[in-house]
């Protein structure tokens, strides 16, 4: 008879990935990626709040993608829509965090998924004018800015936003888990952020690699309020910013084809959603890690060009 450690029953998946009772606020929670984590959030028994700027496409996901009883298994799930806010404005950040502080009084985990992706001008030509003026006139000062301001400031400002509540969720009596580092906060960086490649776009690039810095800094620092920060940096998933567009269901398609003409994909498709679902599932509720960059690429960053320093 087994006298210390953890029993077989232990690592069930329920226990280990299942966050019933969870208070979880995704941003970006309507479409693509952000819904992808409320989705599986939610079917392992958490109340997620998702946040976006439109909310008409955040009540279509919530009502779309609602956990049933029937599908579940009962996990006690919700998806909840909440806004409209822009996380670029700090007094819709604070509105948003009051309503929650209000039906909840704490949360366990913040998803900083809201993004953009810049503009584009693939720097082909070996003519050094010709190369000038490809990217002098199809990339403005002000796009640039506001990939920053959306990609990076935002995810600063919305996690210092919810840092209160995160810390309440380790006294509140209602928190299913009361451990220090349970609160956790993932960023959606980008595995174009690790690598050299520009890809055609240096604004996002840019942006998601100091979104991979900014998630470090957090950790460091933040780890004295008992929380933790990590990041998932995605290769391709479905979503609006590689579609450029979505279904009834807040759903987007990406043919296999679109993504092994790009020729640097080992896998040769897409991401599928449960394999983003797991990466959020195995952040939320890993205490053991902090200050990571969790790839979820299909293998690009094994063949395309490196960061700095890998």
């Amino acid at each position: 008879m087994a006298t210390g450690g953890a029993q077989t029953h232990h690592f069930h998946a329920h226990k280990l990935f299942g966050v019933p009772k969870y208070v979880c606020v995704v941003t970006g929670g309507g479409t693509g990626i952000g819904l992808m984590a409320a989705q599986a959030l939610a079917a392992n028994g958490a109340k997620v709040y998702i946040v976006g700027r439109r909310i008409e496409a955040l009540e279509a996901a919530a009502k779309s993608h609602h956990p049933s009883s029937e599908q579940d298994g009962g996990s006690g799930g919700e998806i909840v829509p909440l806004g409209p806010c822009d996380v670029t404005k700090k007094d819709e950040l604070e509105k948003i965090v009051k309503e929650v502080e209000g039906r909840e009084g704490y949360i366990n985990m913040l998803m900083c998924n809201a993004g953009i992706g810049g503009p584009k001008a693939p720097p082909e030509q070996t003519d050094a004018s010709d190369l000038k003026k490809n990217l002098w006139e199809n990339e403005s000062v002000e796009a640039w800015n506001e990939t920053y301001n959306v990609d990076v400031t935002s995810v600063y400002f919305t996690t210092v936003a919810f840092l209160p509540l995160l810390q309440a969720s380790l006294t509140h009596k209602k928190s299913p888990n009361t451990d220090r580092f349970s609160p956790s906060v993932i960023t959606t960086s980008s595995m174009s952020g690790l690598m050299r490649h520009a890809q055609g776009h240096f604004a996002y690039n840019a942006a998601k690699g100091a979104t991979v810095q900014l998630t470090k800094l957090m950790s460091a620092e933040f780890q004295k309020a008992g929380i933790r920060v990590n990041s998932i940096a995605p290769g391709y998933f479905p979503s609006e910013m590689t579609t450029k567009e979505s279904d009834g269901n807040q759903k987007s398609k990406l043919p296999d084809d679109n993504v092994q003409s790009k020729g640097h994909v080992p896998l040769n498709r897409g991401g599928r959603e449960e394999e983003m679902g797991m990466a959020v599932l195995f952040l939320t509720k890993n205490q053991y890690v902090n200050g990571q960059i969790l790839a979820v690429d299909g293998g690009v960053l094994n063949v395309a060009r490196k960061s700095f320093g890998s």
